[in-house]
């Protein structure tokens, strides 16, 4: 039994390999190791090894053990482990699945019964899908992610670790091998969870391990669409929004020295002074009803922060297919930016009539911020003013600075 279990489960590692050499790669990474059925009963990670009740494998086909296989080693490509932060453990690990599952199905894999899988969550991030879970939401995930806890336990996988971080590239999948490349059985107890040191130096292999693996598939002419976009977006630098949004807010400012000779009375000798003038920025909500009222909070709190900063008058407007007829507001540097009560909108989404409003104005703005979840109509050309688009989603944008909002 044990011999035919070892043999399925090497099969369809293999044929990964072969038919999705991305997905096959990442698999590669993970050593498989049978567990008992206690606290295993059906699949598990801990982000170092793929732990299997051989009797659950059993009862799969082969393309439900493939689907297993990789929703595990994408579990750690995309540093579930290293992500959860404050978030309550049972509603990340079921926001996880979420967001994994309709990524395999599209590229063709079998979910075996019981996979967690929305269509309403298809395309987002656990970040993005673990707000929408309900406070009593009861939905379990079909694995276990072991790698998860309060960090506070030794994991007894340090000396591992080490062994397999220190020797130029020598990785763990290549110690204690048993026969067909297949782990010999575990010890009864489930591993512990993994500290908040080797969260971070596995979040860093596993970035390089998803790098790896998508040029080699691309090179190979197998890297599908989803998991191209997926890449893209995951090794794309990382820097929080409020620090971006700071940066080029403080490159449009307009402070600069002056050198120009000041009265006889301060003397002979000419030294620089800051001369200010004040930053008009129009800041744009999109209320087409895709955005909470707590993220908009949370926007326009960061905006008003930098505006005192910076002297920054703010003309605020709100917009879906249609200008709101309540604006614009408007407020001086002085001034809290406050967003009203309530915004008239929910409807489509276009952005032409933001623009459109600017292009009327005697003067354009020294930047203009545009706070939307990207789905929508874009104006065919971009203004002769600069544009940041803070994103709460994946949509891409044709022109302008686009700040990914987390």
């Amino acid at each position: 039994m044990t011999s035919d279990i070892e043999t399925k489960l090497a099969a369809a590692r293999t044929r990964l390999i072969l038919d999705k050499p991305f997905l096959g790669a990442l698999v590669l990474r993970l050593p498989m190791t049978a567990a008992n059925p206690q606290w295993c009963p059906t699949t598990a990670t801990d982000a170092r090894r793929f732990y299997y009740n051989p009797d659950y494998i059993a009862a799969l086909s082969l393309e439900q053990t493939q689907f297993m296989l990789a929703h595990e080693a994408l579990h750690c490509a995309l540093s579930h482990f290293a992500r959860r932060n404050h978030r309550i453990k049972q509603r990340w690990d079921v926001a996880c699945d979420f967001a994994i599952n309709p990524l395999l199905l599209k590229d063709g894999l079998k979910a075996p019964p019981g996979a967690l899988i929305l269509d309403v969550f298809d395309g987002l991030s656990a970040e993005e899908i673990y707000p929408a879970l309900d406070d009593n939401n009861r939905d379990q995930p079909l694995d276990k992610h072991l790698y998860d806890g309060d960090g506070s336990g030794d994991s007894g996988h340090n000396d591992e670790l080490q062994k397999s971080g220190g020797s130029g590239g020598e990785d763990v999948e290549h110690q204690d091998r048993g026969q067909g490349g297949v782990e010999r059985d575990h010890p009864d107890g489930a591993p512990p969870p993994l500290s908040a040191q080797e969260r971070e130096q596995l979040s860093a292999r596993w970035q390089q391990y998803l790098a790896s693996a998508a040029q080699a598939a691309q090179q190979a002419g197998k890297l599908s669409g989803s998991m191209a976009r997926l890449v893209d977006h995951l090794l794309q630098p990382k820097l929080p929004w409020r620090m971006l949004l700071a940066r080029y807010m403080t490159l449009s400012a307009r402070d600069d020295y002056t050198y120009l000779r000041p009265s006889r009375r301060e003397g002979a000798m000419i030294f620089p002074s800051l001369r200010s003038a004040q930053l008009e920025v129009t800041v744009a909500l999109d209320v087409s009803g895709s955005i909470a009222d707590r993220d908009i909070g949370a926007f326009l709190s960061e905006v008003d922060a930098l505006k005192s900063q910076l002297r920054a008058r703010v003309t605020l407007l709100a917009c879906d297919s249609e200008l709101s007829a309540d604006g614009p507001w408007q407020f001086e540097p002085w001034e809290a930016l406050a967003a009203p009560r309530q915004f008239a909108g929910g409807g489509g989404t276009r952005f032409a009539p933001v623009f459109d409003w600017v292009a009327r104005q005697s003067a354009h703005p020294d930047l203009l911020l545009y706070f939307t979840d990207g789905e929508g109509d874009f104006p065919p050309t971009e203004p002769d003013y600069p544009v940041i688009w803070l994103v709460k989603g994946k949509a891409p944008v044709p022109w302008g600075q686009r700040i990914q909002l987390n």
